[in-house]
């Protein structure tokens, strides 16, 4: 280990040339330690520590390890505040090149979370409640699109809707809840609109409407209750009726 020692005379010269030496010394020091990050291999890839920082603030942005280009272990990026919050992790794993991603609140509370492949959603994703560690929504995906059930649920963690995707788009079955359970609606969707039967109810369970879709249309006798009981219906397969030409009357000043 190497010690550095400054005698500072009372000769104003030599002050000034040791205060000199010193300040060279130190922005050596800062010059060797900002080295220490965002480097290149031989390849000209990114090795070791990397950090970004925001453009006019200079803040800390992210951090993280590469090796040989490559993204390993945890990354932490943060917000643009004094506070330098952690925003979001990404726990990168180079088997799969998957990297499992929590997004955070202000407060530090989880708002969402999951796995990227190739920067795209995949497999289960998780959003919460605000400030709350019980789930609103729960996805899944498949190279970044919605593929399979999607639930969503009351803040008391039961469950007030479900449907199913496929490539982004509603497909089959959908439901609606009352936190009691009681489902407000159950419909059929094919390619995102609605088909088949539909039946909608009040919340406590009685029938207020019931009848069918085709490509997303009203089709068929359609019937309507009140309390349980059936008050009317309305036959949408009916054409309009048509009027004779519409012809202008003058009436006199």
């Amino acid at each position: 280990m190497i010690n550095f020692e400054f005698t500072i005379t009372k000769t104003p010269t030599c002050q000034m040339k040791n205060v000199f030496i010193l300040f060279l010394f130190l922005m050596s020091v800062k010059s060797v330690s900002q080295n220490d990050f965002n480097k290149l291999n031989s390849n000209g890839q990114k090795q070791g520590i990397w950090k970004g920082f925001y453009e006019e603030s200079k803040r800390l942005r992210y951090e993280g390890m590469f090796e040989n280009g490559n993204e390993v272990g945890l990354f932490s990026f943060y917000d643009d505040t004094k506070a330098q919050s952690v925003i979001a992790t990404r726990n990168f794993n180079t088997l799969d090149h998957s990297a499992y991603t929590i997004f955070y609140d202000q407060k530090k509370n989880v708002v969402s979370e999951g796995n990227v492949v190739n920067k795209l959603h995949e497999g289960e994703w998780k959003y919460y409640h605000e400030a709350s560690k019980v789930i609103m929504t729960k996805e899944f995906y498949k190279k970044g699109k919605l593929n399979g059930l999607k639930s969503i649920y009351f803040p008391s963690g039961k469950i007030a809707e479900e449907s199913n995707y496929v490539n982004n788009v509603r497909e089959g079955k959908y439901k609606k809840y009352t936190e009691d359970g009681i489902a407000l609606e159950e419909s059929i969707y094919k390619k995102g609109q609605f088909e088949g039967v539909a039946i909608y109810k009040d919340p406590i369970g009685n029938v207020v409407a019931k009848g069918l879709f085709k490509d997303g249309k009203k089709v068929g006798v359609w019937e309507f209750f009140e309390n349980g009981k059936k008050v009317s219906q309305e036959n949408f397969n009916k054409k309009p009726k048509k009027f004779g030409k519409r012809v202008k009357v003058r009436t006199e000043e």
